[in-house]
């Protein structure tokens, strides 16, 4: 009998997106402190290395989510949630304004958002008990 868990493919499958969409954000936002430093309060050094907190927690929920830890679809879920929320309600009616996008900004920012509501549609199916197979 098997007692390690193992993640289920809507959980890898959230996962992997997790590990794509941070990782998109963390090239982009080390661009931002470094080709557009000044550009914006947001842009620089201090900035980046201030919020990357955030680059901590994603990580430990893919981690969660690639354990396959009972709660790791909940954990992931209400993760998702929240950068879906912060994104449209914080980053880009203020961050985003004052950074004076272009079309790098723009693409980062709706891929990023983009893979996040995936992600929060892939765990709400895990979580109501569908399953991929």
């Amino acid at each position: 009998m098997d007692t390690t868990a193992h993640p289920t493919v809507l959980e890898s499958l959230s996962a992997w997106l997790l590990v794509v969409a941070f990782a998109l954000s963390l090239a982009y936002e080390l661009w931002r402190a470094t080709a557009k430093a000044g550009v914006s309060r947001h842009d620089s050094m201090r900035a980046f290395v201030r919020e990357s907190w955030l680059y901590v927690v994603a990580a430990v929920v893919i981690f969660l989510l690639f354990a396959g830890v009972p709660f790791a679809a909940w954990v992931g879920l209400v993760f998702s949630i929240l950068v879906i929320l912060v994104s449209i309600f914080y980053y880009n009616p203020k961050m985003m304004v004052e950074r004076k996008p272009g079309m790098i900004d723009w693409f980062e920012d709706l891929v990023y958002t983009g893979l996040a509501f995936v992600v929060a549609t892939l765990l709400s199916l895990e979580v109501s008990g569908l399953a991929l197979t």
